[in-house]
């Protein structure tokens, strides 16, 4: 009997516990349907208020666009057989010849599309700008090089529709692709700059322009990325600092403006990166602070005065130069190489050849747009304060920068002189260098400055390490790590000392600059 009523006392327990489990299981089944209940009640209301987030975008644009103008622009240039205002090499950056003849295919309607030989033509495009500043009956508008400079003519249609035929380009930058235009009207609203620095991945921005001719156009995205580098500007040695947005920018919106959502604009609308013409995704700003730099410049003086050191220089965190450094004892991936130092420039006697700038005036660079950008902002004839990284310590480096030459490939041309003659063959299993002493033919055919010495390289194997790292016949072998060399034999003794299969670090003096390159060959 009280084995049975053990047995009862058990089972009676465990109905409890599974009525115990049950009746849990209940309770969380309530309670997670309770708090999916009123989630869905609080998006439901959240959603409601989603009108909140058009009202933004639609008093943006009642803010920015009385001040956002459509630019129609006639050009007079020699030797083009397109009217556009644009370089061939923008046009094919944008614009691929999907037809295969040889020209970038242009949307319809992006110019006039008209073909023809050489010599004098018109050119007919339209881009847009933002006024940024009212003086009375004077206004100044921002927009971009490719669309007002060289400009013979300009339309300024305003927000209102009113056509102004006086518009006149007050300066242009190439090298921001930024210019300035001046109008002459009553009753002209300007915007408001913004602070592109305080610009973050995933902010809400908005393009405003004349996308492909239809004027008083807004469209909207975020920031995509920042200190974009795409190498449009590259022919004119510009500056780029792009601000990539997903914002649709189209032919016809460059010069407009980017704004945030306080209506500031915090860009202007350069380029798109498309296969097709149109845009897919990817669209360029340049950013207001480096914007508003250029734009008083050319305001007040026609032109732009930027700060130089008369240096070249490479970016350590690219690949091909962060052995060279490492070379020098330097583990770190930020900071910038000099590779060259200019005769006669600010550089000259402060700076050397292998110097890692790590930092100015104390903030510190991380590559060379960094760095160009920091220095092209300083007035001429300020004095500067660079950490540099030389001898395996940092130290400092003060010098008073100067005025960035007009023309930099003519501050950076160089001039012949006389040498010697012997050839040699290249050292088999290493580097695939085939060297030989300057003589003069070979400085004029190759355009070797006449102070430099040094082994000129005459062959170079096309599958080996050397020509990896981008050596070419022509270019001048001036030191062996850290070892100056006067010609072939001293090169060739100094390459045969090194382990080659651990690298060597050159000195390599070509036609248009001078740089380190680390060569790491076969063991010997």
């Amino acid at each position: 009997m009280k084995r049975m009523k053990k047995t009862l006392s058990v089972l009676v327990l465990a109905a409890v516990g599974g009525a115990g489990v049950m009746f849990g299981s209940g309770l969380v089944k309530d309670a997670q349907f309770a708090i999916a209940q009123e989630q869905v009640h609080s998006s439901r209301e959240q959603l409601a208020k989603a009108d909140d987030l058009a009202s933004v975008f639609r008093n943006v644009g009642k803010a920015v666009e009385p001040s956002v103008v459509n630019i129609q622009v006639h050009k007079t240039v020699k030797g083009v057989h397109r009217s556009l205002p644009f370089d061939d090499d923008t046009l094919k950056r944008f614009f691929p010849d999907r037809n295969g003849d040889g020209e970038p295919d242009m949307p319809e309607g992006f110019g006039d599309g008209s073909g023809g030989g050489g010599g004098d033509m018109e050119q007919i495009g339209t881009g847009s700008g933002v006024i940024m500043e009212v003086n009375g009956s004077d206004a100044f508008i921002l927009t971009n090089n490719h669309v007002a400079g060289g400009a013979d003519e300009m339309t300024v249609t305003l927000s209102d529709g009113r056509t102004l035929k006086d518009a006149k380009t007050v300066g242009a930058d190439p090298k921001s692709d930024l210019a300035v235009v001046k109008i002459h009207a009553d009753h002209l609203i300007p915007a408001k700059w913004g602070d592109s620095a305080k610009l973050q991945k995933g902010d809400w921005v908005m393009a405003f322009g004349s996308p492909f001719g239809y004027i008083g156009s807004m469209t909207h995205g975020i920031v995509s990325a920042l200190n974009r580098d795409v190498g449009i500007l590259r022919s004119t040695m510009g500056y780029e600092n792009f601000i990539q947005v997903d914002a649709p920018i189209n032919p016809g919106n460059s010069g407009g403006p980017l704004v945030d959502v306080q209506g500031n604009v915090v860009g202007i609308n350069t380029a798109i990166a498309s296969r097709s013409g149109g845009f897919q995704g990817i669209g360029f700003a340049i950013p207001s602070n480096q914007a508003k730099y250029v734009y008083e410049q050319l305001k007040t003086s026609g032109k732009v005065t930027r700060g130089w050191l008369g240096v070249a220089i490479a970016s350590v965190n690219d690949p091909r130069v962060m052995k060279t450094a490492e070379s020098f004892g330097y583990d770190k991936t930020d900071g910038v190489l000099v590779q060259e130092v200019m005769d006669n420039t600010p550089a000259t006697g402060k700076l050397q050849e292998g110097d890692i700038i790590t930092a100015m005036n104390g903030d510190a660079v991380k590559d060379v747009q960094e760095l160009r950008n920091k220095i092209a902002s300083v007035q001429p004839g300020t004095e500067v304060t660079l950490s540099v990284f030389r001898d395996k310590k940092t130290q400092d480096v003060k010098l008073k920068v100067g005025e960035q030459p007009e023309n930099m490939s003519m501050a950076s041309a160089r001039n012949g002189k006389n040498g010697g003659g012997e050839e040699a063959a290249p050292a088999k299993g290493t580097l695939g260098l085939a060297l030989a002493d300057l003589s003069d033919e070979t400085r004029e055919r190759f355009g070797v400055d006449a102070k430099v010495k040094g082994a000129l390289v005459r062959e170079v194997d096309p599958k080996g390490a050397a020509a990896k790292e981008g050596i070419r016949p022509g270019d001048v072998i001036t030191k062996v790590g850290g070892q100056a060399v006067n010609n072939a034999k001293e090169a060739r003794d100094a390459i045969a000392k090194a382990d080659a299969s651990k690298g060597v670090r050159l000195y390599v003096v070509g036609k248009d600059a001078s740089r380190f390159v680390f060569v790491q060959g076969d063991s010997k």
